[in-house]
């Protein structure tokens, strides 16, 4: 047993199994106390996109250290959250003017949902509805809860739950999903909220980018908010720099987190259209936008953004991020036909595919078979039931790429002979 007193998320602790103590990382691979080199093939819950510890990225944060730690941002401004919100206006789509700090993904979704009812409240339209997709996950606050997919997650939570509107996952028949999609915009629905291309927690499930942009044209149709949730998607992950950019969309809501700061700090943005600034903009104090943390746009984190936003101009991230996806493709084709092996599939950097006969839900006993596994050969995979998915940070090399994919084909080959 365990007898350390924290309390670790997502973890069963009844079960037993062991908690390795990391104690440093580089690049694309985690150290422990006993002596263990991991390879990350999970960028730590998505969040690793250069690399661990990046040079770049360290300096400037403590370099920061010695100006500015922390500081009120209600009312009050620093050089660090000024310089990211200017670089990200500069390199996201222009009709986003508008940049709110926050903390986590979670939160920049709450601020989006909170966006998007005051935006109609102010204007005095009666819209209160939010719209959802099955299978969505948009973090663990109650809002992001509440508009997420009902199930294990959160079954415990449901009456703390608001009702949505929700619509079917584009999969054989997306005229189905946009049918829903319309007739919940027809009844005067606010906002839609949607991850672009790919469905992280609820097992990688991927759509094409038509479905996206069809998606998108029906909320304009009846005046419905898009909110995308791209905590997950954005900073290359789907091979560009916003999933949005492979529709053509752009979203009147924007929630970024996980990359933002290449990984190494918490920090959040929503960004939102001048429409949606304008609407809480007035004299009338009641109209003000009523969010925040204690550490909104922390100084520290805004200058690991900073680092990361100047890697991104400065650097070749782009065709690492190309490099990345053309070797993923090779490894995820070369199983794609294995007799253990179902929907394989791809968006980007993300490769997926569900071992075995069972269905891929999250409480599959194949699941904590898969991750003990894949521990004891020192690779941080961590399936999603009996759906198995990459997504390394973009520094990987092909040695320990090879090694991830290696390890998942010698699982398939031994459920294929179970």
């Amino acid at each position: 047993m365990n007898n350390s007193p924290v309390w670790h998320p997502f973890t069963q602790h009844g079960l037993g199994e062991p908690v390795p103590l990391v104690t440093r990382a580089e690049g694309a691979a985690l150290y422990t106390a006993d002596g263990c080199r991991v390879i990350d093939a999970i960028s730590s819950w998505w969040v690793t996109t250069h690399g661990h510890c990046h040079p770049r990225i360290m300096s400037a944060v403590c370099e920061q250290a010695e100006r500015l730690d922390q500081m009120i941002f209600a009312g009050w401004t620093h050089q660090p959250a000024e310089e990211v919100a200017a670089e990200l206006c500069r390199i996201m789509p222009d009709e986003l003017t508008r940049v709110f700090f926050s903390d986590s993904g979670s939160t920049s979704v709450e601020v989006a949902l909170k966006m998007a009812l005051g935006h109609f409240a102010n204007r005095g339209e009666p819209r209160h509805r939010l719209v959802v997709m099955e299978h969505s996950y948009h973090g663990d606050t109650i809002g992001a809860m509440s508009v997420g997919a009902r199930g294990v997650f959160n079954a415990a939570y449901a009456p703390l739950l608001f009702d949505v509107g929700r619509i079917p996952f584009p999969g054989e028949d997306p005229q189905a999903t946009f049918d829903a999609l319309e007739a919940e915009c027809r009844k005067g629905a606010a906002a839609f909220i949607v991850e672009p291309l790919v469905l992280g927690a609820g097992g990688m499930l991927m759509y094409p980018a038509h479905i996206l942009a069809q998606m998108h044209a029906i909320c304009a149709k009846y005046g419905v908010l898009l909110i995308a949730d791209e905590v997950m998607t954005a900073w290359g992950r789907t091979g560009t720099l916003l999933a949005c950019e492979h529709a053509g969309v752009v979203p009147d809501i924007l929630c970024l987190s996980k990359g933002l700061t290449g990984g190494s700090l918490p920090l959040a943005v929503t960004m939102a259209s001048e429409a949606i600034w304008e609407s809480h903009f007035s004299r009338d104090r009641s109209k003000t936008f009523f969010h925040s943390s204690s550490y909104t746009a922390n100084p520290l984190a805004c200058a690991a953004a900073a680092a990361n936003l100047a890697i991104w101009r400065e650097e070749p991230v782009r065709e690492r991020i190309a490099s990345l996806a053309e070797r993923q493709q090779a490894h995820l084709a070369a199983l794609s036909n294995h007799r253990a092996v179902r929907n394989a599939r791809q968006c980007g950097t993300i490769a997926a595919l569900e071992l075995g006969s069972a269905e891929g839900a999250y409480l599959s006993d194949l699941g904590p078979r898969l991750l003990r596994r894949f521990r004891e050969r020192d690779l941080l995979l961590r399936p999603l039931g009996n759906t198995v998915y990459v997504m390394p940070p973009f520094c990987i090399d092909d040695s320990d790429l090879a090694q991830i994919w290696g390890a998942i084909g010698e699982a398939a080959d031994d459920l294929a002979e179970a």
